[in-house]
């Protein structure tokens, strides 16, 4: 398994962690003391979920999704030690501009992602456009988590899911999205975007369409947490949603991406990695949802932690192992 050891991973001997269940048959589990992040988690917000979290110093922060009680989400910051037991402050980010100046602030942020890119932290996320209630790609940066400095969004409207690789590949930034409507979207794949200076994107390619493996990803795809590098390639972690006779089911796939040239698909797994089964995952404010945001993973071992949103009300962990991951990925893989 050596071959396969995360590549540009901080060693996280403390990172969430549960043995696999005897007999579980599966690649990934779920914790066993799930949720971690229940409702009304701060006096000002109803529910967290689909929200980001990193490794910081000797503990971990984490930027939220908090849907306040007037049903609008914002992004919170929270710190742990343990990466479970959270304290999520009640006020909002509130962004500045890159002149220190305070930003307007937007009707809605929402499924945050963050990765760190040299010595800076950037925060992606679903961002109104500029006073139109239409969604795209917010970017902002920080160097502490105290101040957060937000650039340019990355697209016209319409795209969601923005997840940036946490390096440069050939000199540029590389971002995952999704184009989409300006609705709950019942199509969407994922592309690939590159920019020089994480302002103006371009290069805009195809890298996986829905629909691939079944219908467990036939209605649309989207990127998850920040992609993990392998020997093997890119460990995408991606959400897949079905369509049925109820409404949208949202489960988790991965697949793995050329590492040199991450538009081109080397895997991509046959079936669902996790589907919602558990009743915080079917019974919910959104039913039926497993959606993947952000994974801790440690460069010793390759174990790894996924942190989804649960029925778009709860945070939950899922726990696996990348070698194990990849090597599922390609053996089941029908590209």
């Amino acid at each position: 398994m050596s071959e396969q050891r995360p590549l540009g991973q901080p060693s996280l001997p403390n990172m969430p962690w549960e043995e696999k269940p005897a007999g579980h048959d599966k690649v990934l589990w779920r914790y066993s003391a799930n949720p971690i992040i229940g409702r009304n988690p701060i006096p000002g917000g109803a529910r967290a979920f689909n929200s980001a979290v990193v490794p910081y110093g000797d503990a971990y922060v984490g930027v939220f999704r908090i849907d306040h009680h007037n049903d609008m989400p914002q992004l919170h910051f929270g710190r742990s030690a343990n990466g479970i037991d959270w304290e999520i402050r009640n006020e909002a980010i509130h962004f500045v501009d890159e002149d220190g100046a305070p930003m307007p602030r937007s009707a809605y942020y929402y499924d945050p992602r963050v990765v760190r890119i040299g010595e800076i932290h950037y925060v992606t996320w679903c961002n109104e456009f500029i006073g139109t209630m239409s969604p795209t790609i917010g970017v902002a940066m920080t160097e502490d988590f105290e101040t957060f400095v937000q650039l340019e969004n990355a697209y016209l409207p319409f795209n969601r899911n923005g997840v940036l690789f946490p390096r440069k590949i050939n000199g540029e930034y590389v971002m995952l999205n999704r184009p989409s409507d300006n609705g709950h979207t019942p199509f969407g794949d994922m592309y690939l975007s590159r920019s020089p200076d994480m302002t103006f994107w371009g290069k805009h390619r195809l890298v996986m369409k829905a629909g691939h493996g079944g219908w467990w990803e036939g209605t649309k795809i989207g990127a998850g947490p920040v992609p993990i590098e392998t020997s093997e390639g890119w460990l995408v972690i991606y959400h897949a949603v079905i369509g049925n006779c109820n409404g949208f089911v949202y489960s988790m796939g991965s697949s793995l991406l050329d590492l040199e040239n991450p538009e081109r698909l080397l895997a991509r797994g046959n079936q669902y990695l996790l589907s919602p089964e558990k009743d915080y995952e079917t019974t919910g404010f959104v039913p039926n949802v497993a959606f993947p945001c952000a994974t801790l993973c440690d460069a010793d071992t390759g174990r790894l932690a996924i942190y989804y949103g649960a029925a778009d009300t709860y945070t939950a962990l899922a726990f696996g192992n990348v070698h194990e991951i990849v090597a599922w990925t390609k053996a089941n893989s029908s590209v």
